[in-house]
């Protein structure tokens, strides 16, 4: 899949796509592993539908904001450039690290579906209705920032509505809550523990690598004064009350 894709922006000059394919792998391999495993088959349907639906709910936002309606992704346009003549040859090894990386973070779903226990762990019921209220979260989310955009008169302005004057990356905040869904879900498994990594994992990488830090510097780049006003008040990722504004 990330093989075809990296083909699809060498012809595109646009690496936008690779996002999407990562979330479609993820849902791909919930269900692959829901097919091939010996699990209870009540706990890998159960596992293959909150993926599967978390991956299509994801890559259809993606593929509207990021490749229909808008230009390639700004961090993938400053890679380019940085990269220059060898920009194809490293998105090759970057699209097949994404790759890898849904390989390493499914491990809680891969043991879900090894678990073989008859019944449903309270912990593993109590996490699907974490799982709800954390998918609901990021699609208010995202449906707020969306509808701020498509406002003429908030061009260059920073939405403060809804969940967003709370966080300032309360989409982040919900993908990473997901995620701990996933792994909770996973202890009852056997060996479930390692399924930990996963939210460890995404964690890092909202807040320290392809989340947080490009979000901020492009919003800093666009909006200035403002997103640094906000800065100021708003909670960078877990929601909270907003701080008054300092002298």
């Amino acid at each position: 899949m990330m093989l075809v894709l990296w083909s699809y922006q060498w012809v595109k000059q646009d690496a936008s796509a690779v996002d999407v394919g990562w979330a479609v792998s993820l849902g791909c391999l919930s269900v692959f592993y829901a097919v091939i495993a010996p699990g209870a088959a009540s706990r890998r349907i159960l596992i293959a539908f909150l993926v599967g639906f978390w991956a299509l709910r994801l890559a259809g936002y993606l593929l509207l904001d990021r490749i229909v309606h808008g230009d390639e992704d700004r961090r993938y346009r400053r890679l380019r450039a940085r990269w220059d003549r060898v920009a194809h040859r490293n998105f090759f090894f970057f699209y097949q690290a994404q790759g890898l990386l849904a390989v390493v973070l499914s491990l809680p779903f891969l043991l879900i579906c090894f678990n073989a226990a008859p019944q449903m762990h309270p912990l593993e019921i109590a996490d699907v209705g974490l799982w709800l209220v954390a998918i609901i979260g990021e699609s208010v989310a995202d449906r707020q920032l969306a509808s701020f955009r498509a406002n003429p008169d908030n061009r260059g302005r920073t939405c403060r509505s809804g969940l967003w004057r709370y966080s300032r990356h309360p989409n982040y905040f919900f993908e990473w809550l997901i995620w701990c869904a996933y792994a909770l879900m996973a202890l009852p498994a056997p060996y479930g523990w390692a399924g930990l990594a996963s939210p460890v994992i995404m964690l890092i990488l909202l807040l320290k690598v392809t989340g947080v830090p490009p979000s901020e510097e492009q919003a800093l780049a666009s909006r200035g004064d403002d997103y640094r006003d906000y800065q100021q008040t708003t909670s960078v990722f877990l929601p909270w009350f907003p701080k008054r504004r300092s002298t």
